[in-house]
């Protein structure tokens, strides 16, 4: 839960958040009203298309989430592997595995974007990735701290200032809100974004989950360092 993180683990999260809210601010637009990382809002929109006769519109929108539950897969397989594997399993908290992967995706389809004919593959593989990041915060196989959906954090936002103006700890709703702000500023930075630059913007997001998957890594080994 977003309340029980450590400070770092709560600029990680919000950092993490933040660049979904990127992507999915520049797809969009790109997209034209579908969304790369907010699935609940597909499977609005699916249902929506298909009920005003728009076929191509369900299949681009459950064609999204379909890629992000691969994403969500392939990120779960990727962690299980390296823990399986290693002689020393990766330390308990944010998984650099799902990072590295989320990256991976995203990589992948900021590559696609500059071959002629590949533009409509790159929105899936930039879904595939959002799917792919949730799985940093996990304990037992189940997602802890959710992403890339802030239904569930805004939930927890009023529930948690309920709290506080009851007599409970004043502060963790403020952390609940701060992943949805981060998400907020991120979408409105990658819709910027994208007007300058158009698909050329997700270059920022390889980045940012390039440096992030490297803080994440050398942290881990300090951490394994008798």
């Amino acid at each position: 839960m977003a309340g029980s993180l450590t400070p770092r683990q709560g600029l990680l999260a919000a950092a993490l958040t933040a660049t979904a809210g990127f992507v999915d601010g520049l797809a969009f637009i790109h997209l034209g009203g579908y969304f790369v990382s907010f699935m609940s809002g597909n499977s609005t929109r699916a249902g929506a298309d298909l009920a005003t006769g728009d076929p191509l519109g369900w299949a681009k929108a459950m064609g999204l989430v379909l890629s992000f539950v691969v994403g969500v897969v392939a990120s779960a397989l990727a962690v299980h592997v390296r823990s399986a594997r290693s002689a020393r399993p990766e330390p308990s908290g944010p998984r650099s595995t799902a990072v590295w992967v989320s990256l991976g995706f995203v990589l992948l389809a900021a590559v696609l974007s500059l071959v002629p004919g590949l533009g409509p593959a790159v929105p899936p593989a930039v879904a595939a990735g959002m799917g792919a990041v949730n799985g940093t915060f996990t304990r037992g196989g189940e997602v802890t701290v959710g992403l890339t959906y802030m239904t569930g954090t805004l939930v927890k936002t009023g529930q948690h200032l309920a709290l506080a103006l009851t007599g409970g700890n004043r502060v963790v709703w403020l952390r609940y809100l701060a992943l949805w702000a981060a998400i907020a500023i991120g979408s409105v930075a990658g819709a910027v974004a994208y007007r300058a630059w158009g698909l050329g913007a997700l270059w920022a997001a390889v980045g940012l989950l390039g440096i992030l998957a490297v803080v994440l890594d050398v942290g881990h080994r300090r951490a394994v360092v008798p």
